[in-house]
């Protein structure tokens, strides 16, 4: 009996299905230049809010996830794409919120935690790892400049609310963490 390890994540696999309707192939080609206004190296796609595009006749429906219900940047995401769309020659685009399910940083591409930790952020480690924490136990992050995991949280919050801000011991810089949702 042959057991298959799934070599990408349930969630990745569901939203390169999205990806795969050729009738919307150009649209999602086109959003992949559009990025998060806090992270500007990752693009809405790399990020996981961006869900799912759909299209019938001329109207396009763009479905996003905000990273939590009161993230400011979300209606700056959504002008972004409409900006995108309109400049393409798509005139009838509506956006849509969608809470449920909730985003996750399960939802970041391997590309997007590759381009984090390039920029010189941490990405996330696996939600168990951050959920030890209520348990005192502090999660392992490797430093991303030298990946050292000689590495110590400095302040729950970093530049915005979903980072944690470290210092690596190590080769002594700061980094921001990417917090696990």
């Amino acid at each position: 009996m042959t057991t298959l390890i799934p070599t990408v994540s349930a969630e990745q696999l569901e939203r390169d299905q999205c990806r795969a309707n050729p009738a919307t192939a150009a649209i999602w080609n086109l959003l992949d230049k559009v990025h998060d206004p806090e992270v500007p190296v990752l693009s809405l796609w790399d990020l996981g809010v961006l869900r799912n595009v759909e299209k019938q006749g001329n109207k396009i429906t763009v479905t996003l996830t905000p990273t939590y219900s009161g993230c400011p940047a979300i209606n700056t995401m959504a002008e972004d794409v409409q900006t995108a769309l309109s400049s393409a020659g798509y005139n009838e685009v509506d956006i849509r919120n969608q809470l449920a399910p909730a985003w996750t940083t399960d939802w970041l591409s391997p590309q997007g935690r590759r381009k984090l930790r390039e920029y010189g952020i941490a990405p996330p480690q696996h939600a168990s790892s951050d959920k030890a924490s209520l348990l005192t136990e502090e999660p392992v992050v490797p430093c991303p400049q030298c990946d050292s995991t000689n590495t110590v949280k400095i302040s729950e919050f970093g530049s915005t609310a979903c980072k944690a801000l470290y210092k690596c011991k190590s080769c002594q810089e700061p980094f921001d963490y990417f917090k696990c949702l």
